[in-house]
């Protein structure tokens, strides 16, 4: 079976291999960077399936790094999980905002590295692996862009233009994390006389309406929210 390739970027030397060893346990095949300059080299040259990207680090720091990783049309779909200390709320909302799928706070278990690697890896091949589509279902929640209709337990349910564009949106990267100014840049458009909380509004309302699956979409404090399909 092919290995998955991660490139992990942390300068604390410690940390990476620490890091990288636990990987390596799990089957993973890793190669490691300690400042931003040697990550994004060695992300363009081997185009790995994930990268676990420190923000804390020397020459390009990780949001410099994320940026460019998502800027470039080769390496644009690789995903990014950031990691970050404590109380860097912003730069996690920023990080989120260029694209990243995911983020880790410092301390964390090699238990819950592991499980967020994984699950970001099931949402790729997941999307690699859908038939194109604009009709998303997840239990008895089936969502259909071409009929602009949404049906919960076999019943349509009405949502305004704007709910239903922030439904399917989320639905379709269902698992990954979107801060409020990347939802509302995504959906209602940059240009758009609102403010960021209305994006609060909107997901009280979609909440409310989803009934039994409201749980679906989650509230990441501080940051924004996600849409969980695996939610009941």
């Amino acid at each position: 079976m092919k290995k998955h390739k991660i490139v992990v970027v942390e300068d604390e030397t410690d940390i990476r291999e620490l890091i990288a060893h636990n990987l390596e346990r799990e089957g993973f095949e890793v190669r490691t960077a300690s400042d931003g300059e040697e990550a994004i080299q060695l992300v363009r040259e081997i185009l790995p399936e994930l990268v676990l990207l420190d923000l804390m680090i020397p020459k390009l720091d990780g949001l410099e790094v994320c940026k460019v990783i998502k800027n470039d049309e080769k390496t644009s779909q690789i995903p990014i999980i950031m990691v970050t200390a404590k109380g860097e709320e912003s730069d996690i909302i920023l990080g989120l905002g260029l694209g990243a799928d995911d983020y880790l706070t410092k301390p964390f278990s090699p238990k819950e590295l592991l499980a967020r690697i994984k699950a970001v890896l099931r949402r790729g091949q997941s999307r690699e692996n859908q038939v194109v589509s604009d009709r998303i279902v997840f239990k008895d929640v089936v969502i259909d862009a071409d009929r602009h209709e949404v049906l919960i337990s076999g019943k349509p349910v009405i949502f305004t233009a704007t709910e239903f564009k922030l439904l399917h949106f989320m639905a379709a990267r269902s698992g990954r994390v979107f801060s409020r100014s990347h939802l509302l840049s995504s959906v209602i458009g940059e240009d758009a006389f609102v403010f960021e909380r209305n994006i609060d509004v909107h997901i009280q309302s979609l909440r409310k309406k989803m009934g039994t699956y409201r749980g679906m979409i989650e509230t990441v404090r501080g940051v924004g929210y996600r849409f969980r399909g695996d939610v009941e």
